[in-house]
């Protein structure tokens, strides 16, 4: 059975966001994950890290601006020189927290513009990032965003951040493979999984449609984590980046069997 990762970022949201660690640790999670740390200092969040015995599984590479709709910096020519400078900032979380692993947002790009300026910059992006943390052993990754919930984003489908990752041609660029949006996207996660699963540095689960706990919903879940389990023979922890249906402990209860 794999084991899961609390996203700080989305359940929990009863508490404020610092208290989300200690309600983590009281149901029994041993490692979490959240979007943004940036927001808070170094300090307060390794304290927590340490005080409740848990396992910083993720983070976020900085999206810009995200309350006026930034999704990203990656693949935008005209942002590289914030893209840069945001990647010692993460170093410095990732090394405090021990964390190992950086998602970095492509970004949302015009949607008739030729994208050949944006391909050049988000690989050539990617390149410069994954020399830059390579010496640290940090392993980025590439997560497709579905239409729906994020019109315009860069790369919107698995085998296409694939394509991107070959061309990139770095050992430690991997792909995020969220349950949601490939659902959302491509179905049939069965053969998607047999096809990806040697690029596969992370997993994220959520329910279709809704994005509510993974165990609802159109997906066999306990199949999915089956076919984790024998295919992908993925070790790392699954986060559970999901929107509570009612509260987070309730539906904690109907993921007893997974967890």
């Amino acid at each position: 059975m794999p084991k899961f990762a609390a996203n700080l970022t989305m359940l929990f949201n009863e508490y404020d966001f610092l208290k989300r660690f200690e309600k983590a640790h009281e149901v029994g999670f041993k490692s979490v994950e959240y979007l943004f740390p940036y927001a808070y200092e170094i300090e307060e969040l390794v304290q927590k890290m340490q005080k409740f015995n848990l396992r910083q599984e993720l983070l976020n590479a900085s999206p810009g601006d995200w309350s006026a709709g930034d999704r990203g910096l990656a693949s935008l020519p005209e942002r590289r020189d914030e893209f840069l400078a945001s990647l010692p900032i993460a170093l410095k979380y990732l090394q405090a927290l021990k964390c190992n692993k950086l998602h970095i947002m492509a970004g949302i790009v015009p949607p008739y513009e030729e994208r050949k300026i944006y391909e050049e910059t988000f690989v050539d992006n990617f390149r410069y990032a994954a020399d830059f943390f390579a010496p640290y052993n940090i392993t980025l990754l590439i997560e497709p965003l579905n239409i729906r919930s994020v019109p315009n984003y860069f790369v919107n489908k698995h085998r296409e951040a694939v394509h991107w990752i070959k061309h990139i041609g770095k050992e430690n660029v991997k792909l995020q493979f969220d349950l949601f949006h490939a659902q959302i996207m491509e179905g049939d996660f069965t053969q998607l999984l047999k096809e990806l699963h040697q690029y596969i540095g992370h997993i994220q689960v959520a329910s279709v449609p809704s994005r509510n706990e993974p165990h609802l919903e159109e997906v066999n879940f306990k199949y999915f984590c089956k076919i984790v389990d024998e295919i992908v023979q993925y070790s790392g922890y699954i986060g559970l980046e999901y929107i509570p249906k009612t509260t987070t402990e309730e539906g904690l209860i109907g993921l007893k069997d997974f967890l």
